[in-house]
């Protein structure tokens, strides 16, 4: 059925989809009967699914990564159409329009897209007045925060700190993202010192609010997938040492190897899809083989299918997210990747998704 919706879709601005899926979910929100049909049509719920992880409950393991409900406007549809958590994001301190457009393209033979957005958002106030009844939902919710486009990177965890300070009262984990390729000198953050500085400033901030109060929350590192082998090992041990509790591996990449021969090839910005199906699940066994399970990790990058979430399963992803996957598959994504986990693990004679976490990547 999405196939055939796909093709008209696809005719149209991939922007402008976006603004009317949301509009089209926020509808199905705030109607009782609206959630309830995407949870009749979309939900999955299976307790061989479910997963412990920080002292929170996730429902499955496929989440839905930051970029699509940059706003937290409809979190809850999204909840409620099986993802097993919904990260909301990136949020910056003040609002920002973004990237001029056009800044999101469709490069449909290989399953992709690039982007160059720019973290437009609406700024961390009104996401937080979004986020009021985050308790009521469905699934975890996590807060992705950047930095806005005029900070230097100097001050760069002034930017941070002042999110965390808007937003650590709601959500049930943060993640401090550093890796997008759409904001100039952001990845520049990703060195060792400069990536110290940062998560130092984010956890005395994080330290500060739950003295007065606030419950404490994981805090995890969303990394980029175009770091030599070196600087990766680099990253990952910077940000255990200073207390980091996940890593989200990978953001999109600059790379264009995959898709040189397309005319879209050369638009500036990230690319996501199946072209980065393999590095990340390379990065995701990497990660996991340094940290093992001190530290969790979070596989996205190029999930389509249930084997696709499987293999980032086996190679050390205790969670995993999709949304480059979503815009090709559809809305029903999370209900099909679920439905094959159990399959695939039923075949490898596990009882539970945790026991196939790593399974490959210790070999």
């Amino acid at each position: 059925m999405y196939q055939l919706v796909r093709k008209y879709l696809f005719q149209q601005d991939p922007e402008e989809i976006h603004e009317k899926t949301i509009h089209a979910l926020k509808l199905a929100e705030e109607s009782a009967v609206g959630k309830r049909l995407l949870k009749m049509m979309y939900g999955i719920k299976n307790e061989r699914l479910e997963t412990q992880l920080w002292g929170l409950t996730f429902p499955n393991p496929v989440g839905l990564a930051a970029g699509f409900d940059k706003n937290a406007e409809v979190y809850h549809a999204l909840a409620a159409m099986g993802f097993g958590f919904v990260e909301i994001g990136t949020v910056t301190p003040q609002g920002q329009p973004g990237n001029p457009k056009p800044r999101l393209f469709r490069l449909s033979e290989h399953q992709a897209v690039i982007n160059r957005m720019g973290f437009n958002n609406y700024g961390a106030y009104l996401a937080g007045k979004n986020l009021i009844d985050y308790a009521y939902s469905d699934a975890p919710i996590g807060i992705n925060i950047g930095k806005n486009k005029t900070t230097p990177n100097e001050e760069a965890a002034s930017d941070y700190s002042k999110c965390l300070d808007m937003l650590y009262s709601y959500g049930h984990y943060v993640v401090i993202n550093i890796s997008s390729p759409n904001t100039p000198n952001l990845r520049d953050l990703q060195e060792t010192q400069s990536l110290r500085v940062l998560i130092r400033a984010v956890r005395e901030k994080a330290a500060e609010l739950e003295m007065r109060g606030a419950k404490q929350k994981p805090i995890l590192l969303k990394v980029a997938p175009d770091m030599s082998d070196e600087q990766m090992h680099d990253v990952i041990h910077a940000a255990v040492e200073e207390g980091i509790s996940g890593i989200i591996a990978t953001n999109t990449t600059l790379s264009r190897e995959a898709v040189q021969n397309h005319p879209r090839a050369e638009e500036m910005g990230g690319l996501s899809g199946k072209p980065l199906t393999e590095r990340s699940t390379e990065w995701v066994r990497e990660i996991y083989q340094e940290v093992g399970d001190k530290v969790p990790v979070v596989g996205v990058g190029g999930i389509f299918t249930g084997e696709d979430a499987y293999q980032k399963i086996r190679a050390g992803a205790s969670l995993v997210q999709v949304y480059t996957g979503m815009i090709y598959q559809g809305p029903g994504i999370a209900k099909q990747i679920n439905k094959k986990l159990l399959e695939l693990m039923a075949k490898d004679g596990f009882s539970h998704i945790r026991e196939a976490v790593g399974v490959d990547a210790r070999k």
